[in-house]
């Protein structure tokens, strides 16, 4: 990104200001998912059958849906902000529609995990 040309209308203090915050808030995003789900649920969970006892719905999974996507789409946007790079937007908006097609797979499949749990956990019962 800084090796690419800079877009004028974003090379000045307001809008770098805007990015670094943009890039704060989603980074709190991101970090606050991650100890939310801890390691084995961020990166191994889905892959070996390693799941929570129910969908976490604290924050940020009460303010905003995937926000570990979400938060790091807007850290690339932050970033691309900041650096003023019409590269760093297209490879942002890039970011943003492989997560979307992901959503379409992953949303259902993590909804019939703990629909399946729920299920269990009542059957016991």
């Amino acid at each position: 990104m800084l090796s690419q040309p800079q877009m004028e209308i974003l090379d000045d203090s307001l809008a770098y200001s805007a990015g670094l915050a943009l890039l704060g808030v989603s980074s709190v995003f991101v970090l606050c998912s991650f100890l939310a789900l801890g390691f084995t649920g961020t990166f191994l969970g889905d892959y070996f059958g390693i799941f929570k006892e129910a969908r976490v719905t604290m924050f940020p999974f009460n303010f905003l849906d995937n926000p570990m996507y979400w938060g790091s789409t807007a850290d690339y946007l932050g970033w691309a902000i900041m650096n003023a790079s019409p590269t760093g937007l297209l490879l942002t908006a890039v970011v943003a529609l492989i997560y979307m097609l992901a959503l379409q797979f992953e949303e259902p499949f993590t909804a019939e995990i703990y629909r399946q749990k729920a299920l269990q956990a009542h059957k016991r019962s």
